[in-house]
């Protein structure tokens, strides 16, 4: 699908992270490589909400291609990044209804 098209979004909350900006880089290789290879992805950020909590929001083409992605990115979690102790993540996902972008394209479902 073309940029500007119908999105959908993963937003993971993990709510007693030790470290978010450790996680955020130990993560970035790992879950950047799956997402790099995933069909459909466009965007992954990572924010540090403080207080332990960490939020990683991807965007992706489709319903799909989002779960396809994420199935992958929790399994390389659980295996690579159990040290860290992030636990279970309050998950929010579905389509995309807004989006507003600088250059002044919008999009509404």
């Amino acid at each position: 699908m073309a940029r500007g098209g119908p999105m959908y979004m993963i937003i993971r909350k993990y709510s007693k992270v030790r470290s978010v900006a450790d996680a955020a880089r130990r993560a970035k290789s790992g879950v950047g490589e799956i997402l790099r290879q995933s069909p459909g992805f466009r965007s992954y950020h990572v924010l540090d909400a403080g207080d332990g909590i960490g939020i990683a929001v991807m965007i992706f083409d489709d319903r799909e291609s989002a779960n396809a992605a994420n199935a992958k990115i929790l399994a390389f979690v659980q295996a690579s990044l159990h040290d860290l102790e992030l636990g279970v993540p309050e998950i929010a996902a579905g389509e995309v209804l807004v989006n507003i972008e600088r250059n002044g394209s919008s999009g509404i479902k």
